[in-house]
């Protein structure tokens, strides 16, 4: 594959015509978390954005000398703190607080504690030794690990947005198209940690078989059962390493695995502890006793329930009875339905479709169902499972279950199949991106690591407006673009015939990030509902959409290419969702509800998506400067312009709320300039002006979104460091970006560790 910088007036070679049928399937992309109709509404879900989540006073019990840990627990959650003697002396006035209690206090109470009010989560060093005390572990609510030296700060806040209900991985991963997980079957994740980044590629999450783990003991030996203190530490070195969710898996000697079947109880204590340690998702065996199935289920928090039933027997058979009673008792108690069989006959992968749409349409409000055929011959079901998909990896060290793919084979099954046409997907740029080049073997690294089959080039727009985006968009391949800068909403939509023409004249699809931002930058194809009326034959494309004087649009439309009258396009904006992440990696979204944030930009087109992006924060006002709010954004938040002098020292000594902060550590809290790398000096001294000045220790937050490539005088980001501001660069903004592009764009993953790993630098 090679990479190309087109320009307009250069045609890409087209591949062979599909069959629209195939289009049909190539472009069922994941946008469903995010659209909105076309027709302009008023509020603002931000979809599966920041919640809330749990509103009960954090007490934190902590080791001997480990106080410390309280202090950064309050910073990441974004309150203040107080070390007390015990959970009698929790109160309603600590409602705003992290409460501290040394963990040998809080045996004294921590039984009786008003579970209403107070969540308890009890943490413990590793360094200092293992096992934590166990009858804290026991009657905690949640319990978190972790390293003294080094300290990951991302792992924390990963931790409590799960605990505390403030992110929902679920919600999200159920809305795309395809998930997949993959099994780290190492005695030990140290061997797995060094390629993790390559490992995950692909995977929606990462499953730590439990069963598989190998505990050395003193005389050379291993555990027959790895100790809780010894899987603790292996999940917590796994968290550490990968942002993706963890599936927390104990399977039984009678389901491929190696944990006995003749404790039950010892299942439950394992699988409840994983939830007090955070993992988001549970597999939970359905021979399991009821009675231990529901009380994980009553009892998950926000972790998530996967019911699983293998059957390698060879005798399982999905149109029985037995089938059916089975998804109806995993349903009970379950979140994911998980069901996997070995099978004698290729047909009995049809049955399995024939079962699967049976369960669909019979069980309309049930949990999603994940299942698949082992061995060989159930090989192609994998293709067609939807849901969390197990996938290996050449780099493990054995297959978890007799058939798996990995993800780049399920890519390639698919393609050979027809149900992943190559398509032409663009890097559509300007002459004056200087990001566009890079970009472009980092699209096909990810592209032939997941075994897609599509062909990628940067190509370069002509003018500000729409001219020179029609063209690439109005292709028969055509598989989605990312514009880089982003393009005006308006300047897309004015005068367009090609794009106003889309969906019978109603236009294409906004997002709500694309509508209320009023900026483009990512291009996703659509399959409607719509069919086509023409009498041709489904295996010719339809002719292209012509303006008004009859003329194909677009450089490369023809009497055999346009964009197929089955396919429409969605207009979103990926930026925000970098912003966003960018600015919740080492802090809780509730670190910024109702604070106070500033933003410095020369236009509201570079101010949208961090406006956008606080807003989702629930911040609860914004300073402006250098440009006007667009009246969008404006609504539900309080935006102020500085205007003068004297309105700039103001914000310096009030608080979001309007009160007077005397310490200055209040206001702002978080900065994002959004200005050109020659302002850089400016942006320096505003940070300076708002950097902390009291004796406090918290520390605020600075997102510089200037190209961090191109030389300039001053460096704002140390600037910010040296002021008491935790900094971030445009660097972390578009690794960020990238991992959100891709996921609409191919529908999927690519972890944030793999896209930095890939432009050279580290991510942890």
């Amino acid at each position: 594959m090679m990479t190309t910088i087109q320009r307009p007036e250069s045609v890409p070679t087209p591949t062979r015509p599909q069959s629209i049928s195939a289009l049909v399937h190539a472009t069922d992309i994941d946008i469903r978390a995010t659209l909105t109709p076309s027709t302009t509404g008023t509020g603002t879900a931000f979809g599966n954005g920041p919640r809330r989540g749990d509103t009960r006073i954090v007490v934190v019990m902590y080791g001997q000398g480990q106080d410390n840990i309280v202090s950064i627990i309050a910073e990441v959650l974004g309150k203040s703190f107080r070390l007390g003697g015990t959970f009698n002396d929790v109160s309603p006035r600590d409602q705003d607080l992290v409460v501290g209690v040394a963990g040998e206090a809080a045996k004294a109470d921590i039984e009786g504690r008003d579970r209403t009010s107070v969540v308890a989560i009890n943490t413990h060093c590793v360094t200092v030794g293992m096992p934590p005390d166990t009858y804290l572990s026991a009657q905690c609510d949640f319990e978190f690990l972790y390293t003294e030296s080094p300290f990951s700060r991302r792992d924390l806040a990963r931790f409590l947005s799960h605990t505390l209900g403030q992110v929902s991985h679920h919600e999200t991963l159920m809305a795309k198209p395809r998930t997949y997980f993959i099994s780290t079957t190492f005695p030990d994740v140290h061997a797995a940690l060094p390629n993790i980044d390559i490992l995950t590629v692909g995977a929606d999450g990462v499953e730590i078989r439990v069963d598989l783990l190998k505990e050395p003991l003193g005389d050379g030996s291993f555990s027959a059962i790895p100790s809780l203190s010894y899987v603790g530490e292996q999940v917590m070195l796994l968290r550490q390493k990968t942002e993706l969710p963890i599936i927390f898996t104990t399977r039984c000697t009678q389901e491929n695995g190696r944990f006995p079947m003749d404790n039950p109880d010892l299942y439950y204590q394992y699988l409840y502890r994983a939830i007090q340690w955070g993992v988001e998702y549970i597999d939970v065996e359905v021979w399991l006793p009821e009675a231990i199935r529901r009380s994980l289920y009553e009892r998950r928090g926000n972790s998530r329930i996967m019911s699983a039933f293998h059957d390698f027997s060879g005798t399982f058979k999905w149109p029985s009875r037995q089938a059916e009673s089975i998804f109806l008792k995993s349903r009970q108690y379950a979140d994911i339905v998980k069901m996997i069989a070995i099978i004698n006959d290729h047909n009995e992968n049809f049955e399995l479709e024939y079962f699967r749409s049976k369960i669909k349409a019979e069980y309309p409000g049930s949990p999603p169902l994940s299942a698949v055929n082992m061995g060989e011959i159930g090989q192609f079901s994998r293709t067609l499972n939807k849901v969390f998909t197990p996938i290996t990896h050449p780099l493990l060290p054995l297959i978890a279950a007799p058939g798996q793919l990995s993800a780049a084979e399920i890519n390639q099954a698919l393609a050979s199949l027809g149900q992943l046409p190559r398509k032409s997907i663009y890097g559509i740029t300007c002459a004056s991106s200087r990001s566009a080049t890079p970009q472009a073997p980092f699209y096909e690294k990810c592209f032939n690591e997941l075994g897609l089959p599509h062909h990628f080039a940067v190509v370069e727009r002509l003018g500000k407006g729409s001219g020179g985006v029609e063209g690439w968009c109005n292709q028969k391949n055509f598989g989605g673009a990312y514009l880089s800068p982003a393009v005006p909403l308006t300047s897309l939509n004015a005068g367009n015939s090609f794009f106003s023409s889309l969906r019978n004249g109603a236009g294409p699809i906004l997002t709500e990030a694309a509508r209320l931002i009023g900026m483009v930058d990512t291009i996703v194809v659509q399959n409607s509902s719509m069919t086509s009326e023409s009498s041709a034959p489904t295996s010719l494309p339809p002719s292209p959409r012509r303006n008004q004087d009859g003329e194909p649009f677009g450089p490369v439309a023809s009497a055999q290419f346009g964009l197929p009258a089955t396919a429409s396009l969605v207009f979103d904006n990926a930026s925000w969702k970098g912003i966003l992440s960018t600015l919740t990696r080492d802090l809780a979204p509730s670190a910024y509800f109702g604070r106070a944030a500033v933003v410095l930009a020369s236009s509201p087109d570079d101010a949208a998506s961090a406006l956008f992006a606080l807003k989702a924060l629930k911040v609860s006002k914004v300073y402006t400067m250098g440009f006007k709010a667009p009246l969008a954004l404006a609504r539900d938040l309080v935006i102020e312009p500085f205007n003068s002098l004297e309105s700039l020292q103001r914000v310096r000594m009030v608080g979001a709320n309007g009160t007077e902060d005397k310490a200055g550590s209040a206001s702002p809290f978080v900065v994002v300039s959004a200005l050109g790398p020659e302002k850089s000096n400016l942006v320096g001294m505003l940070v300076r002006v708002f950097g902390s000045r009291g004796p406090g220790k918290t520390r605020k937050v600075f997102l510089d979104l200037a190209d961090g490539s191109v030389l300039r005088k001053g460096d704002p980001g140390l600037v910010a460091q040296q002021s008491g501001f935790t900094a971030y660069g445009a660097a972390d903004v578009t690794a960020f970006t990238t991992v959100e592009t891709l996921r609409l764009l191919v529908g999927q993953n690519v972890p944030y560790s793999f896209v930095r790993l890939a432009s050279g630098r580290t991510p942890f």
